[in-house]
């Protein structure tokens, strides 16, 4: 028999977020999150999103023992001031049975009823800046920092009771050669588009340089993704909330800004050097050594991935792409960094994925959401 408990308690929450640490204990390809950092974002007292969102937290049992979990998200802005009346789920992690994913549906579509919504949408978070996706392909392939990993009988449990695809992304890994080496087309067109618009790359040092422009990077991200299906505005609370947990993780020479003439930013790039393998040695505690192996992962690294990309809509489709990846490619070459992976991306981000075909490159992850209408 499957019992469904929604969590209310210290341990309960402690035991939702130890429990992808035993489903996929040893496995070569998961990477574990930072447990802390995943109880605070879970928590209603510390995580600022609960100003305009609701959530519950449900783990399923057989026979005493956990055997998954999942999470029933609404984010009020997307449904009052988008008109989505959509209910998410996250943090959502189950053994090979389909029936306990189904109780799990069950629980959160009972939750979604209870707030007069009308389908559900997952797995994502609270916001489209959280980990969002599925794995549906690259399953030999380990996760980001940003990203889920999940066993390939996850999406066959979806098709098995109905849910439908609705967003998909892609990721990509790319060979950095020698800046000499890399592609005379996106050198040349980096080089023209600085001199047409009068633009001016901005570089950093220290983290407190970067400060004064943080704001003016989520408003570009605003501007860069609010026609996305997946969009939804991010708040100013959140935008301190993200400084806090993900700033301690960039390493300020991999933050690249272009303004125009006024001042003004219009395209800017984030990328974090690889922490893949730290948190593998870490398995979510920072303390008392693990730091040290992110310490270490933030100087001396071969690898680095994509965190976010904006450029403001008049400079889209002007080349301004190509001036940011010429910066990292110095950059790379700098800090002897070979390969770099993609942030997700939507499927059909084509002017992104354009720029990918000029280097050597392969497509090695996709994953997606999965939808439901609630009465189904």
């Amino acid at each position: 028999m499957i019992k469904v408990v929604e969590v209310t308690t210290p341990k309960g929450f402690q035991d939702f977020v130890h429990f992808p640490f035993t489903l996929y204990k040893n496995h070569p390809y998961w990477v574990p999150p930072i447990i802390n950092e995943e109880l605070e974002a879970i928590d209603k007292e510390r995580n600022p999103v609960f100003k305009n969102a609701d959530a519950a937290f449900f783990l399923a049992y057989k026979r005493d023992k956990i055997v998954g979990r999942i999470a029933a998200m609404v984010n009020w802005i997307e449904v009052k001031e988008l008109q989505k009346n959509k209910l998410r789920f996250g943090w959502f992690d189950v053994i090979d049975d389909v029936e306990v994913t189904r109780s799990l549906l069950e629980a959160v579509k009972t939750f979604g009823k209870k707030h007069q919504l009308d389908f559900l949408e997952g797995p994502v978070g609270f916001s489209n800046l959280d980990k969002a996706g599925m794995l549906i392909e690259g399953f030999e392939e380990m996760n980001t920092m940003i990203t889920h990993y999940n066993y390939p009988y996850y999406m066959e449990h979806m098709n098995a009771l109905g849910l439908e695809k609705l967003a998909v992304w892609v990721e990509y890994e790319i060979k950095i050669s020698s800046f000499e080496n890399s592609p005379k087309k996106v050198q040349k067109f980096g080089e023209l588009m600085l001199e047409r618009y009068n633009l001016e790359v901005i570089h950093f040092k220290k983290t407190k340089d970067i400060l004064p422009y943080v704001d003016q990077m989520f408003v570009l991200l605003e501007e860069t993704y609010n026609k996305l299906q997946t969009f939804v505005p991010v708040q100013p609370y959140q935008i301190k909330h993200y400084k806090e947990r993900y700033f301690k993780y960039i390493h300020p020479e991999f933050i690249k800004c272009v303004k125009d003439s006024t001042g003004k930013l219009v395209s800017f790039v984030i990328i974090m050097p690889s922490f893949t393998k730290a948190l593998k040695k870490v398995n979510g505690k920072l303390f008392p050594f693990g730091f040290l192996h992110i310490l270490k992962a933030l100087y001396f690294n071969h690898r680095a991935s994509f965190y976010l990309i904006g450029v403001h809509p008049d400079y889209q489709n002007k080349g301004v792409t190509a001036i940011i990846f010429n910066e990292i490619q110095k950059l790379f070459n700098k800090k002897g960094i070979t390969l770099v992976e993609t942030n997700p991306e939507l499927e059909e981000n084509d002017a992104i994925q354009k720029m990918w075909k000029n280097y050597e490159h392969r497509q090695h992850k996709r994953r997606a959401t999965f939808t439901q209408p609630l009465d189904k």
